[in-house]
């Protein structure tokens, strides 16, 4: 049988979280990855993520089976032409970018549509570079593809199967349908979110009081403006078009709430309110959002000196491995007094189990 080879242009992470997640799973792969920084090759090559490294894209790529482009958006698109040269017919070609359009037309350019299939992990967070990668990043979350009209059946099937194998739900979708999603519920939720948080800051008084009584709903729905700001950059620039009109549409929204506010139509307001709870609601718990979800839950402790250590004292003997862990000042949105965040759903299930077994208050995040 003959080894696969799997390279990586740019090595970041979602790049890295890839690279981790098929080190993990499938480990007698062979990973090769090029990245302008070089630290971060290093590292990876000194976790044993990475089998060979290399600070330029040269003729060693053409061994490749699969290469994963993973560079900013703007980047990927350059780096197709440096790699044009050293792909093999066989070669899959595959990127994780969050907007689709510019490098399928790139792709039709170069005349790369007969190995093209676009990619699109909906996973991320609001931390960035390999250092963050992380092995589980793209487990149980959707895949989505968007193949070139040239790439054979074959082919696709193949891309399919190393998607499903690394433990994410592929999805097929046409390129220019892949924007428009993406610009409704991912791209407009990060413009939101930092509007929103801009708006606070120019809202605030010298003192920050906004800032320090901020509660968890508004940390919540506002995380993800801490995402890189290079990156969103490229992405409004590269999917103008359909987030335009996702933003006209929701501020049409917005502007008929205000009207309901203005007119005090208590049960138009009720309604606004009950929709979108029930609608909410009917989502999925599972982690297929483009933000990678937090498993965390709220505890009751007593205000006594060592119940944290205690607490941690627990957990840590039962091998279970705390992410983060903090006191909740305004708990208006949340019950219980300390938030303990996990890094996985079996931690958090067994952290749940086990705390109430020794008699805490544990309380859920729906």
């Amino acid at each position: 049988m003959n080894e696969i080879t799997i390279g990586f242009i740019g090595l970041g992470l979602i790049g890295g979280s890839i690279a981790k997640t098929i080190r993990r799973i499938i480990p007698e792969y062979r990973l090769l990855a090029y990245d302008i920084d070089t630290a971060n090759l290093k590292l990876a090559q000194t976790e044993g993520v990475i089998d060979e490294i290399y600070c330029e894209i040269n003729h060693e790529f053409s061994r490749c089976d699969f290469i994963f482009l993973c560079a900013p958006v703007s980047d990927n698109c350059e780096n197709l032409l440096l790699l044009k040269p050293y792909l093999k017919p066989s070669c899959i070609l595959t990127d994780v970018g969050s907007v689709k359009s510019d490098i399928h037309k790139k792709i039709m350019k170069t005349g790369q549509e007969k190995m093209f299939i676009g990619g699109h992990p909906m996973a991320g967070s609001e931390k960035i570079g390999y250092q963050n990668a992380s092995a589980y990043l793209i487990e149980n979350v959707y895949y989505l593809l968007t193949p070139s009209d040239s790439v054979s059946e074959t082919k696709i099937s193949v891309m399919i199967k190393l998607i499903a194998s690394l433990g994410a739900i592929p999805l097929i979708l046409s390129f220019s349908e892949h924007d428009k999603v993406t610009a409704n519920i991912s791209h407009l939720p990060h413009i939101l979110a930092s509007s929103l948080v801009n708006y606070i800051k120019e809202s605030d008084n010298n003192l920050g009081i906004m800032k320090t009584v901020a509660a968890g709903g508004f940390k919540d729905i506002t995380r993800i403006a801490s995402s890189s700001p290079y990156m969103w950059q490229q992405i409004c620039l590269s999917n103008k078009a359909p987030i335009l009109t996702a933003l006209k549409g929701y501020i049409k929204y917005l502007t008929q709430i205000k009207k309901e506010l203005e007119q005090s139509s208590k049960d138009n307001l009720y309604d606004f309110f009950n929709s979108a709870r029930e609608y909410r609601n009917s989502f999925s718990s599972a982690s297929t959002g483009p933000i990678k979800k937090s498993y965390e839950v709220y505890c009751d402790i007593v205000d006594e000196t060592g119940q944290i250590a205690s607490l941690a004292g627990i957990l840590a003997k039962n091998n279970i491995s705390i992410k983060n862990i903090g006191i909740i000042h305004n708990r208006e949105f949340e019950e219980g007094v300390l938030r303990i965040e996990f890094y996985n759903e079996n931690a958090t299930s067994r952290a749940i189990e086990l705390l109430r077994k020794y008699h805490y208050t544990v309380y859920e995040r729906s």
